[in-house]
């Protein structure tokens, strides 16, 4: 169980991270962090239904599904202030301030009836945070508990590298140390153990050789 103290800790990094970087964060992620667009693609949420983003950064994911899905309504939740003061901003200017809710908290241990008034959701996505999260296991795990009954979790992230060269994967580590992210392998196999304990069905999917991953969980 992920204490007061640790959310305290891991807001006071992250608001460090990126106290001057979430001015210029969705400019210089775009050319790295790949395959969120096809993932909101994959959302298709029912009419009325809830979409909740884990580790929801600036918004630019939850703005574009909103735009995507006008019938449904969104939640995101971060753990870091600033990033969420920048998402609000960025919220209000595209005029979705009715439709998108956005509240701090732990991804491993929200409560989403304080922080939103809902027990679960008809789709929970999380698209490149689970490799900045250090409890990713217990982030996941929570994720899987809040599905409503029907409902489908979507994860988009770094994947193995396996078809990319050498000097390729030694270069996107090295870049990637800088922010502490951490590309894990061991996301499928979390996902495959718990959709299998769950009675879901997982579909994977690596993309640019092996770059990133999308995956669903479903019933």
């Amino acid at each position: 169980m992920i204490g007061v103290r640790d959310m305290q800790d891991a807001a006071i990094l992250m608001d460090k991270m990126y106290r001057h970087q979430r001015h210029i964060y969705d400019l210089t992620r775009k050319p790295y962090l790949l395959g969120r667009d096809r993932l909101i693609e994959s959302l298709a949420p029912p009419s009325g239904g809830s979409v909740l983003e884990v580790g929801c950064g600036t918004a630019r994911n939850l703005i574009c599904a909103a735009r995507a899905y006008r019938n449904a309504h969104f939640y995101g939740v971060d753990v870091s202030s600033v990033m969420l003061a920048q998402a609000q901003r960025s919220v209000d200017r595209a005029g979705l301030g009715q439709r998108i809710t956005l509240a701090q908290g732990d991804a491993s241990s929200f409560d989403p009836h304080v922080l939103f008034g809902r027990r679960d959701f008809d789709r929970i996505f999380i698209s490149y945070a689970l490799s900045m999260i250090p409890p990713w296991q217990e982030t996941l795990v929570h994720a899987f508990d809040l599905l409503s009954a029907g409902g489908s979790l979507h994860v988009v992230d770094f994947g193995d590298q396996a078809g990319m060269p050498i000097w390729f994967r030694r270069a996107l580590k090295n870049w990637l140390d800088l922010f502490d992210v951490v590309p894990r392998v061991e996301i499928t196999r979390e996902l495959k153990a718990e959709t299998r304990a769950r009675g879901l069905m997982l579909s994977h999917q690596a993309l640019y050789r092996g770059y990133a991953f999308h995956a669903i969980a479903q019933a």
